[in-house]
């Protein structure tokens, strides 16, 4: 913390960490100096997120910017002057120490600035799962998910900070099943750190390991483009077959440009054909030391040539090569019931290594407590 200088006579005020607009400049700056910071709270996530209005805000200990964040703003339905305050993953800022030093100025220019309420998701863990604990729980019928299971590794920084949240009026959000509106609170990653191709290789179980093997015997090549086009269609053609509603291809222009303006080696489109047709296509995005998989598609047809496998292992691969810490498959649900449908992508990114990880969750303060319960009802009449 800042503190005035020492004169005889004077006491020593604290002045603290202050909050305030930082340019997409200074921002971006801040995020590419730092090791990791989610590609969430990067100033060009604000130009991909349309329908929302962002604003990046700097946290200065005097003239030197020491935090940021990425917010977006939601407005509340006919009360339009009033949003809620988005930071997913967010915001950058030191959570090893004291929190409150952070958030309190946070929480007092986002109020003055016509928030009724705050929500953020620390990017800090609180508990990891090996693949072979994993595994052992979905073999086990009487553990039914992550959290029953004994002995999960833990990290104090995040106890710490869900536990000070929560003492600070912080209303956790994250959902039972860990799929809601907002970011997932559990997710699979695969730590790179001092591994090599052949070490990734060993920690994948035997069927992953006879696809990606299978794949190339196949021919199947793995080119890296910008055919969002053949992306495109096949990802329409994988929502229609596993029923969900897909994003224009509108959507996937705008996060290209505007990722790729901000850095070219930000986000990268993998197209695997086999005889020159499209059969798998995915996008990686990366920032400092972390790589996510944010997208994945594939066809119906050729699925025994096993383009997926193939896309999956070039992304992963090349995040070991970009010197990434790790490579991240992002959300599942913290379910090991066999029972349960969701099990299937648990048990999907399991075979490939790596490890379950719990994050602390998104959180929301009422800045307004009126407005945020008005808010919090027409959510749930409209089922989120």
């Amino acid at each position: 913390m800042r503190r005035a200088a020492h004169r005889p006579g004077v006491e020593v005020v604290d002045v603290g960490l202050t909050v305030g607009p930082i340019g997409p400049a200074e921002h971006s700056a801040f995020v590419q100096a730092r090791r990791s910071v989610s590609f969430l709270q990067t100033p060009a996530w604000g130009r991909v997120k349309t329908e929302w209005r962002s604003e990046s805000l700097g946290w200065y200990d005097g003239r030197q910017p020491v935090g940021a964040g990425l917010v977006l703003h939601r407005p509340v339905p006919r009360l339009e002057r009033f949003t809620l305050a988005y930071l997913p993953q967010g915001p950058a800022i030191d959570w090893t120490g004291d929190i409150d030093a952070w958030l309190d100025p946070l929480a007092a220019y986002l109020r003055a600035h016509g928030a009724f309420a705050i929500r953020l998701g620390p990017p800090v863990r609180t508990n990891t799962w090996s693949a072979a604990r994993v595994k052992e729980g979905i073999a086990d019928p009487a553990i039914r998910r992550l959290t029953e299971m004994s002995d999960p590794q833990s990290d104090p920084v995040g106890t710490r900070v869900a536990r000070r949240l929560a003492d600070a009026g912080w209303l956790p959000q994250s959902p039972e099943d860990g799929f809601g509106v907002g970011q997932p609170q559990f997710t699979y990653e695969i730590p790179l750190t001092g591994r090599t191709e052949d070490d990734l290789l060993g920690g994948m179980n035997q069927l992953w390991r006879r696809n990606i093997k299978k794949a190339a015997k196949e021919g199947v090549e793995v080119t890296i483009g910008a055919d969002l086009k053949a992306f495109h269609d096949l990802y329409v053609h994988t929502a229609a077959r596993d029923r969900f509603t897909p994003r224009p291809l509108r959507y996937f222009e705008t996060m290209f440009a505007a990722m790729g303006a901000e850095d070219p080696e930000r986000i990268r489109l993998y197209l695997a054909r086999h005889r020159g047709d499209p059969v798998a296509a995915t996008i990686l995005v990366r920032v400092g030391g972390h790589a996510w998989y944010c997208y994945g598609a594939s066809s119906t047809e050729k699925r025994e040539v096993r383009g997926s496998n193939a896309c999956q292992w070039a992304m992963i691969r090349d995040a070991l090569a970009a010197g990434c810490d790790v490579y991240d498959l992002r959300g599942i649900t913290p379910t090991l019931d066999a029972d349960d449908p969701h099990v299937g992508l648990v048990q999907f990114k399991v075979g490939i290594g790596g490890q379950a990880v719990r994050y602390v969750g998104e959180w929301d303060l009422p800045l307004r407590p009126v407005v945020y319960r008005a808010f919090d009802l027409y959510m749930r009449r409209r089922g989120r």
